[in-house]
């Protein structure tokens, strides 16, 4: 029964014209917005030997393996076509070394009316996608996969009359 209401639920994104469109979402509240994903790449062990031991002849694979995550996160909306500019306050990449993987975790915040399940999911993937890019010439086995988000929160902000940050707005003579 849930599976069949999910699948009624209609897609934000589609008009009822069918066209695709950027949802609008100028009267929702400000909140405090977090999302963190996975994913990881598969390599050979001696792979994971080389990269733990700095020995990639193009330089530190997880430095810049973090570095293109954050930078991929904080710029979804130039790569995701419906996808909302965010102001993101936080966007970090951890990268954990696995006998024949290493996995990515990106964790965003910002203080929106969106939230940033997009901008974690793109920080994590390209973060493995540097990795490939860095690997290849050693191990023609990689492959990416398990991507999916962990968690998203969503917290309205309190003890603010502006509609903007979650209180109501107020019209001359109302008290």
């Amino acid at each position: 029964m849930a599976a069949r209401r999910k699948m009624k639920r209609k897609l934000s994104h589609v008009a009822n014209d069918g066209k695709v469109r950027m949802v609008d979402v100028s009267g929702k509240p400000q909140s405090v917005r977090e999302a963190i994903a996975t994913g990881a790449i598969h390599v050979n062990r001696e792979t994971v030997a080389a990269i733990s031991r700095n020995e990639i002849a193009k330089g530190n694979v997880l430095a810049t393996a973090q570095v293109a995550g954050i930078q991929a996160a904080k710029r979804t909306a130039e790569l995701i076509p419906l996808c909302h500019p965010l102001p993101l306050s936080h966007v970090g990449v951890e990268l954990e070394l696995k006998s024949d993987a290493i996995v990515a975790t990106c964790s965003a915040r910002t203080t929106a009316q969106t939230g940033v399940e997009m901008e974690a999911l793109t920080g994590a993937v390209v973060a493995l996608l540097a990795i490939y890019d860095m690997c290849k010439a050693i191990d023609g086995s990689m492959h990416i996969g398990d991507v999916r988000l962990l968690k998203k929160t969503k917290r309205l902000l309190q003890n603010s009359d502006s509609p903007a940050r979650g209180g109501q707005r107020r019209r001359p003579g109302d008290q």
